[in-house]
């Protein structure tokens, strides 16, 4: 079952800020191997998906249901404040949540596409010329 997008907001809202404050209570531990930093970036990438989805709820409940998120400036300033958010952890945090962020969002935009985009037939035309 699906939750409106008021709820939804929400729940990305209160996600965002305990993933957010986790990145940050654990920024030694991120930070202190190679591997850790990987996983940095990934829980950025992630904030990037809440922080999205709680911008798109938003501008769904304030402005309707035909409002779609762009390229910029929803997309671009949502991937700018998790990569800052990743940044107060380490540098590599960074460079791993824009590639994971790039490859999240293509997987969404599919997911999304598959899910709301009108169904198309298309029908075969006959040629002007008849078989004999």
């Amino acid at each position: 079952m699906a939750a409106s997008g008021s709820v939804s907001m929400l729940l990305a809202s209160t996600l965002t800020v305990l993933l957010f404050a986790g990145m940050q209570m654990y920024k030694t531990q991120l930070a202190s191997s190679e591997w850790m930093t990987v996983l940095g970036g990934f829980l950025g990438s992630n904030l990037f998906i809440l922080i999205l989805t709680a911008v798109n709820n938003f501008e769904y409940v304030a402005f309707g249901k035909g409002f779609q998120a762009r390229l910029f400036p929803e997309v671009v300033v949502c991937l700018v404040l998790a990569m800052f958010a990743s940044s107060l952890v380490h540098r590599v945090c960074v460079t791993t949540c824009a590639i994971f962020s790039i490859v999240a969002l293509y997987y969404v935009n599919k997911i999304s596409s598959s899910t709301y985009a009108p169904v198309v037939t298309v029908t075969p035309q006959q040629s002007g010329k008849k078989k004999k």
